[in-house]
């Protein structure tokens, strides 16, 4: 008997050092160590600060964020800069330094443009009020985090990525199944990258990376022409810049589509061109529509579901109990939607597709 009670004793001090050890472990760090915020603030308000404020996008992300404000009981803001350029970062910081003085900010919904946030996140992290990155992260724009310091307890975006090589697969299907691609021939493709950010790195990457896949794996020869890096303004300069050495061109967001929609539409010469893109609005909508009739074929692009990012990103937000340690960054990945002039109207509504 005295054997079975010191075994037993043993269990027990076993079982309770597990316990303990899983309780630490939970309570303050995450797989890589990193230290966990402790969340202090009790306020109503969540405050979403975007990269923008009036664009389409934008309007549909302030949407699904209301909406997931008011079925979880939390007010929230929604603001942002005039333009998402990189000069107006500073803008961000101002709204963002008013949530974290606010003692109604229980936490904060963030898509920073450019760097320069230190200063900020560690004063959240200091206060207590946790962060969740959209759109596109901190580490993504060069916003440095301290060590130590990191507010951040989540993420909801498109992974640039995966959208990107999703718009590859299904162009590589096209252009296969249409007879463009032929053995033994060149096929040469343009990529204009709207921007220098990690955001228009990964686009422009990750559709050439799946597409040299793809084509290698069934022995076509695709070629790829010098890639257009460039900026607002400029892209129809791009485009004209690939027009005569190009069977292909892939532009990687929604404002090289409205810049360059005007030069392909005056210009027959492109109709020798296939298309594809990323995002979706009003110019990209009336291009796809088309179907290649009038003007160059734009096979079609990826939607992200900018409602869904706003809804999940505040549920997120609103989700995370006041005095709990998060050492965990939690990822939600909303993917992204192939469309074609075949299902864009669906999209419309579905609250998938924005115009704007």
């Amino acid at each position: 008997m005295r054997k079975l009670h010191k075994l037993l004793g043993l269990a027990l001090a076993t079982a309770l050092c597990a316990t303990t050890v899983m309780a630490t472990a939970s309570c303050g760090n995450n797989s890589e160590g990193k230290p966990g915020i402790v969340v202090k603030g009790t306020g109503d308000t969540i405050a979403v600060i975007a990269k923008g404020e009036t664009h389409a996008f934008w309007q549909a992300v302030k949407a699904g964020a209301e909406a997931a404000g008011k079925e979880f009981g939390y007010k929230v803001t929604f603001s942002g800069p005039p333009t998402e350029n990189v000069s107006d970062a500073p803008i961000q910081r101002t709204k963002l330094q008013a949530a974290l003085s606010s003692d109604s900010t229980r936490a904060v919904v963030l898509a920073t443009i450019g760097n320069g946030f230190q200063d900020e996140l560690v004063d959240a992290h200091d206060k207590g009020i946790p962060i969740v990155e959209f759109d596109s992260g901190l580490y993504d724009n060069g916003a440095d985090v301290t060590p130590g310091k990191d507010p951040r307890i989540g993420k909801v975006a498109t992974s640039n990525t995966k959208a990107a090589a999703l718009v590859a697969e299904n162009f590589f299907k096209y252009i296969k199944e249409n007879g463009k691609l032929v053995k033994g021939t060149e096929f040469k493709i343009g990529i204009i990258q709207h921007d220098t950010t990690q955001t228009g790195i990964d686009r422009a990457d990750g559709f050439k990376n799946k597409m040299t896949e793809l084509a290698a794996a069934e022995g076509y020869n695709v070629t790829w022409a010098a890639k257009q890096v460039s900026e607002v303004g400029k892209y129809s300069q791009a485009v004209t810049a690939l027009k005569d050495s190009c069977q292909a061109i892939f532009m990687s967001n929604e404002g090289i589509v409205n810049e360059v929609q005007p030069t392909v539409f005056g210009d027959s010469s492109y109709k020798n061109i296939l298309f594809c893109g990323f995002d979706c609005g009003s110019k990209q909508y009336d291009w796809i529509k088309d179907a290649g009739n009038k003007y160059a074929l734009l096979v079609g692009s990826v939607a992200q579901d900018s409602y869904s990012i706003g809804y999940e990103a505040v549920k997120m937000a609103a989700q995370i109990p006041a005095g709990d340690t998060k050492g965990e960054t939690k990822i939600v990945d909303i993917g992204g939607q192939w469309y074609t002039s075949a299902n864009i109207d669906e999209l419309k509504d579905k609250n998938i597709f924005y115009l704007g």
